[in-house]
């Protein structure tokens, strides 16, 4: 069973491993800690280990953007992911959300799927030759 708790800067370490592990480098080590001081990290768990992590903003119109949801390459496919989204559109002080994926990430779009976000557009020239797919979902227990 996934547990959802907020990261906190004990955890950064652990979560820049994991990003790492995903992408190959540390880059995105200050973004990271950012999210985390600004408290817009969240953390999947299993048991005492991180599982995931799910990282918001609302710098996009105002309304709610999942920028990043990274699983442990060895934990992919048992709901993290879709646990994550599923804790922030509980929590959301928004009534829509936003995330995007690259045309590619066939993955990220299942979950986008699973979770009723629909297309809202897309954006060229992000990644050459693999657009970025813009989702939406409006939220319903928004007040």
């Amino acid at each position: 069973m996934v547990q959802i708790r907020r990261a906190t800067l004990n955890d950064l370490e652990n979560i820049v491993f994991l990003d790492s592990e995903v992408i190959g480098s540390k880059e995105r080590e200050v973004e990271l800690r950012k999210s985390i001081e600004e408290n817009r990290c969240f953390l999947g768990q299993i048991e005492d280990q991180i599982a995931g992590f799910l990282v918001y903003h609302k710098y996009f119109f105002g309304q709610l953007f999942i920028d990043l949801v990274i699983v442990r390459p060895t934990l992919q496919r048992q709901g993290i992911a879709k646990a994550l989204m599923e804790y922030v559109e509980s929590v959301c002080l928004t009534n829509k959300i936003f995330s995007s994926t690259n045309k590619s990430n066939k993955k990220m779009q299942k979950v986008f799927n699973s979770l009723n976000y629909v297309r809202s557009g897309y954006i060229d020239n992000l990644d050459e030759g693999d657009e970025e797919i813009v989702f939406f979902k409006k939220i319903s227990n928004y007040p």
